[in-house]
């Protein structure tokens, strides 16, 4: 690592982002494409963003008094850990959803109605890191109270 926060890696001098008390670091190359990113970094994006996704779901119900689905962005699930433009949908510039301007995964916000007529949230990353078409599903559920559940992960190796 050098001193001005940047390292080499596969070529590609690559930032490292802190994100605060939660000790987590995220690779970002210049332009978000061409990097190699392990897929311990794959994963801790998905589980950062989906957690994150929730909370501007959360907090925008805080302040508009309902949930707001959002998304799938982009349309297509992102496969072999490639990065692509993150361009969000109306809603998910409503949310503030912002995890930067390339991303390795699919986001989305979906809001259902339980039996007893309460929304109950479930936001979503998903992505392909392999590039087989089996896509790996972090899901994070947020209840009526603003409860989060544990980030869930199936097939997190896809």
């Amino acid at each position: 690592m050098t001193r001005n926060g940047k390292m080499l890696v596969g070529g590609a001098v690559v930032a490292v982002l802190g994100l605060g008390a939660l000790g987590v670091f995220v690779l970002r190359t210049p332009g978000g494409a061409g990097a190699v990113v392990d897929a311990a970094a794959l994963s801790q994006e998905a589980r950062v963003n989906v957690l994150r996704l929730c909370g501007d779901a959360q907090a925008y119900r805080d302040e508009n008094g309902v949930f707001l689905a959002a998304g799938p962005v982009p349309a297509q699930v992102p496969r072999g850990g490639q990065a692509v433009p993150f361009s969000p949908d109306e809603n998910m510039r409503k949310l503030g959803f912002d995890p930067g301007e390339h991303v390795r995964h699919q986001y989305q916000v979906v809001v259902q109605e339980t039996p007893l007529g309460e929304a109950e949230v479930t936001c979503y990353a998903r992505g392909d890191r392999d590039g087989d078409g089996q896509v790996s599903v972090f899901s994070v559920t947020l209840d009526v109270n603003g409860m989060t559940s544990a980030v869930k992960v199936e097939r997190e190796e896809e």
